[in-house]
């Protein structure tokens, strides 16, 4: 064998041995596929995770106003049609379930539609008051709420009005079944956002 093919057999083993080793380490370093999420949340009065209620009180007599934001962040790698589906809970009904996304059985009182391109940012804001409230022995029933000036007959009711909760579900469109889903696929596996905040309502005595 000539000098000239030892050379090139020598140049080939080293350029196998270096892609060897260095493989591994090259695969290490490099982004591994981005995850798919959505992120939904309910800011404050300050557009801040803070000040939920006026004077910092939960307790929220008729006609008092509150306001917030609806934060929302597209991370799916392509525009999202959504919905933000919202719900008035007391303390025993069933709030959505994370590990089946499965959603809350109780009624849709409101929804905010949109669409939000990849890595799009979405602010949206949130108002809402109690309208009317009636008084059943130790019950108070929320009858009317006012949601972004929009008046809603609702009619749930809680112990002394206590622990009630306004629930957000987001739900996302889907191209195969032509319907909105709560939740989204990640590979083979379901994923799903929702948020909640408590408050009680004053009764007049």
């Amino acid at each position: 064998m000539s000098l000239d093919e030892w050379h090139l057999v020598f140049v080939s083993v080293c350029i196998v041995v270096a892609v060897t080793i260095c493989y591994p380490l090259v695969m290490t370093y490099l982004p591994s596929k981005s995850e798919s999420f959505f992120a939904l949340a309910i800011l404050g009065e300050d557009c801040m995770a803070e000040h939920y209620y006026p004077g910092g009180d939960s307790n929220i007599a008729v006609d008092t106003e509150v306001h917030w934001f609806l934060y929302l962040y597209n991370h799916m790698g392509d525009p999202q049609q959504v919905a933000v589906r919202v719900k008035l809970l007391n303390s025993t009904m069933l709030a959505p379930n994370s590990t089946s996304c499965s959603p809350s059985s109780a009624p849709i009182v409101y929804e905010i539609q949109w669409v939000l391109m990849d890595n799009e940012t979405w602010i949206c804001p949130f108002s809402w008051s109690i309208e009317a409230i009636d008084r059943v022995g130790d019950f108070v029933e929320l009858k009317v709420l006012s949601i972004n000036n929009d008046a809603i007959p609702v009619y749930v009711n809680a112990i002394k009005g206590h622990n009630f909760r306004i629930c957000l579900e987001l739900w996302m469109y889907n191209e195969s079944s032509k319907e909105f889903q709560f939740g989204w696929l990640d590979g083979d596996k379901m994923l799903c956002t929702w948020n909640q905040i408590w408050f009680n309502v004053t009764a007049p005595v």
